[in-house]
């Protein structure tokens, strides 16, 4: 089954891939995922990756699509993937398509987690990794044992630039502006299904396989 993952940041989106990648046997695909591992390494693609993540603004497109098309075409694609952060404008959709067409393939269907505004930001601004082995956390739905510190490594616990609060409301802005038409393009196409993501993590897994299996 060819996926796409839709939603606001903060929606739930990354958890979400990695259980249905796991569960329908198809690799998860994070452009977000393959940015960061850039970022740490320093690449010039990562530094310049980097400037624009931080200040809530997207990778320009020559750059993301490249990183997508290389991907697809790899060979643990051919039975099905799950995209998650691809694409995010019209026209990354519209590159998509004919990414797709020439492997020989289409989507399948577009997943898109819906979820209040106030509560993304909650999730996001409350996330914490640890400098050291990069062990997620969250203030309030799963923080650390010793405040400010890592449970498996003790290492410092820090905020990521791009979950500050300024800068989720700058990518809350630009997701409204630019992807949200991504939506009417499914629409469009018939390929969307809406989830209430307002819900346990484990209810909106339910959902989502419930849908896929209609």
């Amino acid at each position: 089954m060819k996926t796409l993952l839709m939603g606001p940041p903060g929606a739930g989106k990354g958890t979400q891939a990695v259980i249905l990648a796991e569960k329908l046997g198809i690799p998860h695909i994070s452009t977000g995922d393959m940015f960061r591992k850039a970022v740490k390494e320093q690449t010039p693609l990562g530094v310049e990756a980097k400037r624009y993540m931080d200040s809530g603004q997207l990778v320009p497109d020559e750059v993301t699509i490249g990183i997508v098309r290389e991907r697809l075409a790899e060979a643990d694609c051919v039975n099905g993937f799950l995209l998650d952060g691809f694409p995010r404008t019209v026209f990354q959709a519209e590159a998509l398509d004919d990414i797709l067409t020439k492997l020989g393939t289409q989507l399948d269907v577009a997943l898109n987690i819906d979820v209040d505004s106030e509560a993304l930001i909650g999730r996001i601004t409350g996330r914490r990794m640890c400098r050291n082995c990069g062990k997620p956390y969250h203030v309030t739905f799963s923080p650390s044992k010793v405040e400010g510190r890592c449970d498996v490594c003790g290492g410092e616990l820090y905020q990521r630039d791009d979950d500050k609060e300024e800068t989720v409301r700058k990518r809350l802005e630009v997701y409204n502006t630019q992807t949200l038409p991504l939506l009417d393009y499914y629409q469009a196409k018939g390929l969307v299904i809406n989830v209430n993501g307002n819900q346990p993590m484990e209810k909106v897994t339910e959902d989502i396989l419930a849908a896929l299996k209609k």
